[in-house]
């Protein structure tokens, strides 16, 4: 069936932000609309300038016999400031204090649509690092890594506390955790991870690195390169932490209970971005 200019951009639109990064040749367009090369490319440029000017990431084409067009997530600053703003609020409502200074966090993290452009920040930070896959560690971290791993294009590998006859020949380590200083165990199956990839890890919470830097541990077990490290909500104290390298949205800086006040701040990664 032969499409109007109108339908057509909406249906190429469609295709290829719902595979990101993933390259597609102009004659899979040509194909498949019964149209020529110019007209998609036409269609390609409104396509760009449309997602240039509104933010909504960018449109590459890559010339050349294996060449095509992507679409890259890359959320600009002022909506990357606007949902971390959204974040920092939901954070700061007093009802989320739990018994013994916890936060409650659960309803945000499997909260489909903040999560998804929670991914897609990640996404655009680390872009350009070349990683192959998404790692995290169960539960929570998982909603989170997923969506920065669909907003990437890339597979998600979860590490797990136990390991399980399902998983086959796993590698487990023992780590200490940051702030209780309790000896724990995560594991990964020899078969979730290829030796020497390049991976980037997310995760939920760090207070003072003790579950990342196992993470980090267990990486090494695969001889993979670890080329960042991605946290949600990082708290102020301790300020110094088991990782160095890392980047977090959101500072956890104080709850105070009796006062039923949670103070939050937006990372310094955040309010640097220019």
């Amino acid at each position: 069936m032969k499409m109007r200019r109108s339908e057509r951009i909406v249906a190429v639109t469609k295709i290829l932000t719902d595979q990101p990064y993933k390259l597609i040749s102009l004659n899979y367009f040509t194909e498949r609309f019964n149209a020529a090369k110019s007209t998609i490319s036409e269609d390609l440029s409104i396509i760009k300038k449309v997602f240039s000017v509104e933010k909504m990431g960018k449109i590459e084409t890559v010339s050349g016999a294996a060449g095509g067009v992507r679409f890259i997530p890359d959320r600009g600053v002022k909506d990357i400031q606007n949902v971390i703003d959204e974040l920092c609020e939901c954070l700061s409502d007093s009802t989320r204090i739990l018994p013994g200074g916890y936060l409650y966090m659960t309803d945000l993290i499997f909260n489909p649509a903040l999560m998804d452009k929670v991914g897609e920040i990640f996404a655009t930070k680390f872009s350009d690092l070349g990683a192959e896959y998404i790692i995290t560690m169960e539960t929570k971290g998982i909603p989170i890594a997923l969506m920065a791993a669909r907003a990437l294009n890339l597979p998600l590998v979860s590490i797990r506390r136990s390991s399980r006859v399902t998983e086959g020949s796993v590698v487990s380590i023992n780590y200490v955790t940051g702030s209780s200083r309790k000896i724990q165990q995560m594991s990964l199956s020899r078969r979730a991870l290829p030796e020497g990839s390049k991976v980037i890890i997310i995760d939920d919470f760090m207070k003072a690195g003790g579950t990342a830097k196992g993470m980090l541990d267990l990486m090494a077990e695969f001889k993979a390169e670890v080329l960042d490290i991605g946290v949600l909500v990082e708290t102020a104290q301790p300020t110094d932490k088991l990782v160095e390298d890392y980047t977090s949205l959101v500072v956890l800086e104080n709850i105070d209970d009796f006062k039923e006040e949670i103070i939050v701040r937006p990372s310094s990664w955040v309010t640097n971005l220019k």
